[in-house]
């Protein structure tokens, strides 16, 4: 698959990498789930890694968001190391991400409005500008009136936005999606595509996206990547795939 371009995203510096890695590597039980990976994003991308089950794309995302243990190679974000090998250097709640995990990964017993609550205590943020921070973020996501919902009570697509409202409440710089629109019908991809792109504009995120779909973000993408094996085979910074 050849790497496909896009304009780049407007108000975003040129030049800039939000995010760099070199010669990532992560194994486990003596095998090589990752790497090396070799990849710079530029403040305001939305950068699609397409690979199958298997690849490493959850893998890749969690080794950013320091998640899962790096055996070797590095993490920049903005400029600073985060991980150099298995030394982290950053935790994972001070690298400005936001992470949207697969299938969302809610939990059941909390309702949106204790979601997002937990997120800001465990950051911190002081208890009295909580109240206007649920009600901005779930604005953001079409979700207000939803805050004594359950996810249990929820369709799919609010599901999805209530995923999205929670990995925005950390105010990240940079939002990873792995697989975001994989339990969405196709009505509801189109939707959640269509927030993402304009959350991204009005926020100016950066994104860092994993699918086995290479269709699901195309018309969003800035690029495009295929992961195959645990490396980038096919893209701009094709590395090729492991013997």
């Amino acid at each position: 698959m050849d790497a496909v371009r896009r304009p780049q995203a407007r108000g975003a510096a040129v030049n800039v990498s939000a995010l760099r890695l070199q010669g990532l590597v992560v194994r486990a039980d003596g095998r090589t789930l990752l790497g090396p990976v070799s990849l710079e994003v530029e403040e305001g991308e939305h950068v699609l890694v397409v690979g199958p089950s298997g690849a490493g794309k959850t893998t890749l995302l969690r080794a950013i968001a320091g998640l899962a243990r790096i055996d070797a190679g590095n993490v920049a974000i903005h400029g600073q190391a985060v991980s150099e090998g298995p030394r982290e250097l950053v935790p994972p709640r001070d690298r400005g991400l936001g992470f949207l995990f697969q299938g969302g990964a809610l939990w059941p017993h909390l309702s949106v409005r204790r979601t997002i609550e937990f997120v800001l205590r465990a950051r911190r943020v002081p208890r009295g500008t909580w109240p206007a921070r649920v009600a901005e973020l779930l604005e953001l996501v079409d979700l207000l009136g939803f805050e004594q919902r359950k996810p249990g009570t929820m369709s799919g697509g609010e599901k999805q936005r209530l995923a999205l409202a929670r990995a925005l409440s950390a105010e990240p710089r940079i939002l990873l999606l792995d697989e975001p629109l994989g339990p969405l019908d196709a009505g509801r991809r189109q939707s959640l595509l269509e927030r993402l792109a304009a959350l991204q504009a009005k926020l100016g995120l950066t994104i860092l996206h994993v699918t086995h779909d290479p269709g699901e973000a195309r018309s969003v993408a800035d690029r495009v990547m295929t992961l195959e094996r645990g490396r980038i085979v096919a893209g701009d910074q094709a590395q090729g795939a492991l013997p």
